[in-house]
């Protein structure tokens, strides 16, 4: 699957991952390959991946994510780390 996190200000991450979870309004969710589309508003808390070289995590402070065809778009008000 492809993700990608943008803010307002820049492209904070590109590329291949092979599962990602996200702080959902109404709870965290983990999203895996061929995962059923879906558009989600997001709370502040931690989004983590998985890529080949490893795991990686970062803070958003809200946003929304959409989910369609092995592509991940999660657009961030914020990234604190």
């Amino acid at each position: 699957m492809q993700l990608e996190i943008v803010t307002p200000d820049k492209k904070v991450f590109q590329g291949e991952v092979s599962e990602a979870s996200f702080p959902g309004a109404n709870g965290s969710f983990q999203v895996l390959n061929n995962h059923a589309p879906l558009v989600s508003a997001l709370a502040k808390g931690a989004v983590s991946f998985t890529t080949p070289s490893g795991k990686q995590s970062m803070i958003v402070d809200g946003g929304v994510v959409e989910v369609k065809d092995n592509v991940i778009v999660l657009l961030a008000e914020k990234v604190l780390s």
